[in-house]
Order: C-alpha cells, then sequence, then structure tokens
C-alpha cells in the first residue's frame, strides 16, 4: 500500500505559547524610592544612636572593670548596636545615615574609654565613681593625659573597625519581599 502525498494529514503548525518575561518596573522603583525617602528620619536615628552609644561605652566599662581586662573587640559591639539603633529608628538610606552612624559609634568607643578610666580611678581611690566624672569633665587636661598613657596602638584598629562597622550597619536593609515587589512581568509574542 503506497500513500498519495495529496491524501496525507497536513501538519499543522502549532503556535508557540507566549512567553513571558520578569523586568523591573522603573515607576515601582520610582515610587519605592520616594517612599524609602519619606519614611527616614535622621533625628530619630541620631538620638537613638547616641543612647545606644551611652549605653555601649557603659557596659564597655564595666565589663573591663569586673574582668581587669580591656576587650577591644567591645568596640564593634558598641558599633553594632550604634548601627542598629540608627537603622531601626532612622530607617536611613543616605549617606548621612552611616556618617552618623560611623561618628557615634567611634565616639561611643572613646566613651567607653573615659567611663573605664573613671571607673578604675574611682576604684582605686575608694571614691565616688560620680565625684570622679565629675572631677574629669571640669578637668579635660587630666582627661587627655590619661588617654595618651592608656593608648595602645592596636586601639586605632579598634576604632578603625567601629568606624566601619558603626557605617555599615546604619542603612535600612531592603527585604527580599520589598526587592521581588519591584519586577513587573510582561507577555511576549514568540
Amino acid at each position: 500500500m503506497s500513500i498519495n502525498p495529496e491524501n496525507a494529514p497536513q501538519a499543522t503548525a502549532v503556535p508557540e505559547p507566549p512567553q513571558s518575561i520578569r523586568e523591573i518596573d522603573t515607576y515601582k522603583v520610582q515610587e519605592f524610592q520616594e517612599r524609602l525617602q519619606a519614611e527616614q528620619n535622621l533625628a530619630l536615628g541620631i538620638i537613638a544612636g547616641s543612647v545606644a552609644a551611652l549605653a555601649g561605652s557603659i557596659l564597655w566599662a564595666i565589663i573591663t572593670v569586673v574582668t581587669n581586662f580591656q576587650i577591644g573587640w567591645m568596640a564593634i559591639g558598641v558599633a553594632f548596636a550604634v548601627g542598629w539603633s540608627i537603622r531601626r529608628f532612622g530607617k536611613g538610606v543616605n549617606k548621612i545615615f552611616g556618617v552618623a552612624g560611623a561618628g557615634l559609634a567611634l565616639l561611643g568607643c572613646i566613651g567607653g574609654n573615659f567611663f573605664m578610666l573613671a571607673a578604675l580611678i574611682a576604684q582605686n581611690e575608694a571614691a565616688s565613681i560620680i565625684d570622679v566624672l565629675i572631677l574629669m569633665i571640669l578637668n579635660p587636661d587630666i582627661v587627655l593625659e590619661l588617654f595618651a598613657q592608656t593608648f595602645s596602638p592596636i586601639d586605632l584598629l579598634f576604632y578603625a573597625l567601629a568606624v566601619y562597622y558603626g557605617y555599615r550597619f546604619s542603612f535600612r536593609q531592603i527585604t527580599a519581599e520589598e526587592q521581588e515587589s519591584l519586577y513587573r512581568t510582561r507577555t511576549v509574542a514568540p
């Protein structure tokens, strides 16, 4: 039996299904950026970062006095606390939030050394910590001399790490859901 090409079933072309393309929606990105800018609060971020720097410096001094050992890694802890506080309450995406975090982290580290010196002096002299703090505040030349006497080159490393992490941790993090919301799906014909 031979097949006659004229009677053979004709192959019909099956249309290809449309394809979907995921792409960034520039309108959604612009809207998202405007929302982030509107949610920023530098003043609240700085207040929260300042509280964290003060609390971190006091904790650093307490740990140093209790252990009788200055732990340089506390600088990273202070920087993390400052950066987290600025991120959480400031919700910043602009560079100024990082600069504020870096500066406050450094001040927190210096404050940690300041409170540590005050606590050690109070302990050695059997004096009130408040009296020693007042004396140190009223005599900044004594504080500078104490800082110079207790300074170690390794302090620069920990201060630099605190500045870096204070800067780095201070920015608002964009969640995976927020990133996903910036895409759109477009259907294209093949």
